[in-house]
This record gives structure tokens, C-alpha cells and sequence, in this order.
């Protein structure tokens, strides 16, 4: 005597597909690391090109010497601040441009890219900063003033005083990448309940028996 078979409920709890041994759906393969250890480092690298922009596009405070201190030649100017807005605009721009690239370079996305590319930026900014100071005026005052001379004004050094626009980097490139790739990159297709399959397989092409045969070669 057979056993009478009863056909899935729509009700039923849906089952979910055997996972793999040894590992989940997401695994970080060694590939995924060497892809974030490249851009971490290909970021990382370009922050001299921040440092070279911020030098030299960064607005200078001027000072003036009277032979016995340093003053600043206009107590009004706005050059310190500008050159932090300088700053923080180059920072954030090479954020973007460095997600659109590392978006372009592996659509996929992955959490290695992400982190890689969070660390590099951080890393260029740093890098970006100090260089900027380096290539600016010195910050010998004193030394600077000498060879000014007396009631000659001269470039005041590079200051970053709002540290926090060092994570405008790090931030916008964070932020544009995950808007990137939610947004454009390929997702997996969601996988059939057996239960859904069992019960609405898929149709069935029949041919038409008035279509006309196709020429045989």
C-alpha cells in the first residue's frame, strides 16, 4: 500500500537551503585581502598629491617683525582659516574620486575594499598634512623674520587648526563607495524556496504545432 504524499502548504515555514561546510555564505577569501591591501595602499600613496595641492593652493597668513617680535600683518585675515576650508574641499574631492575608482576597479564591493579604502584615506590624509607642512614656509619665526628684515612681511607656515577635517578624506571616500555600490553594483539573485519551487514550477514551453519548421539546411 503507497503512502499518500500531501502537497506543501503555502503556510509552511519556508526551508532554507543547506549550508556549506566549513564556512558561510560571505567568506573573505586571501584575494579579497591582497584587493584591499592594494587599495589601502594605492590610497594611501596619493595623499602626497594633497600635500602638494594644499601647499600650494592653501591662502598665507603674512607676519611682520618690528626687530624684536613677530606680528601678524593683518589681525583680520582670514588666510588661517582659509587654509583649513582648502584643505578639507581637496581632501573631500580626492575621497570621491578615490571611491569611483576603487568602485570601478572591483564592482563587486566587499568588505575588504571597504576597509582598505577607509585606512588608505586615513592614512593619506596624515600624509597630505605633513607634507603640506613640510613644502610650506619654515616655522622658524625667528630665523625667518632675521632674513625678512625689519618691517618686511613674510609667509607665515602652514597650521591645520580644525584637526578634524583630516577625516573629510576617509568619510567622503567611506560614504561615496557604499553609495556606489548599493546603488550600481551586481547583486546575486535570491534563491527559490523549496517549498515555492514544489509548488509553482516553472511553465513549460510547448511548441506550436502551427508554427512552420524551420529550414533545414
Amino acid at each position: 500500500m503507497t503512502e499518500a504524499v500531501t502537497p506543501p502548504s503555502p503556510f509552511d515555514p519556508p526551508s532554507l537551503p543547506p549550508r556549506k561546510p566549513g564556512g558561510g555564505d560571505a567568506a573573505i577569501t586571501p584575494a579579497d585581502v591582497r584587493d584591499g591591501a592594494a587599495v589601502a595602499l594605492a590610497v594611501g600613496v596619493a595623499g602626497v598629491l594633497l600635500g602638494l595641492l594644499w601647499a600650494w593652493l592653501a591662502p598665507r597668513a603674512q607676519y611682520v617683525s618690528n626687530g624684536e617680535a613677530v606680528f601678524l600683518r593683518n589681525t583680520e585675515s582670514e588666510a588661517r582659516i582659509g587654509a583649513d576650508g582648502t584643505f578639507f574641499l581637496l581632501a573631500a574631492a580626492l575621497g570621491v574620486l578615490s571611491a569611483v575608482g576603487v568602485f570601478l576597479w572591483r564592482r563587486a564591493g566587499g568588505v575588504t575594499l571597504v576597509i582598505g579604502l577607509a585606512v588608505g584615506s586615513c592614512f593619506a590624509a596624515l600624509v597630505g598634512w605633513r607634507l603640506g607642512l613640510w613644502l610650506g614656509p619654515s616655522a622658524d619665526l625667528v630665523t625667518t623674520a632675521r632674513k625678512a628684515g625689519k618691517g618686511v612681511p613674510f609667509d607665515a607656515p602652514l597650521q591645520l587648526l580644525a584637526h578634524g577635517v583630516l577625516l573629510a578624506w576617509p568619510m567622503a571616500a567611506v560614504l561615496v563607495h557604499l553609495g556606489l555600490t548599493a546603488l550600481w553594483s551586481p547583486h546575486d539573485p535570491e534563491p527559490v524556496p523549496e517549498w515555492a519551487a514544489a509548488q509553482y514550477p516553472p511553465p513549460h514551453v510547448h511548441a506550436d504545432p502551427a508554427a512552420p519548421e524551420p529550414p533545414r539546411g
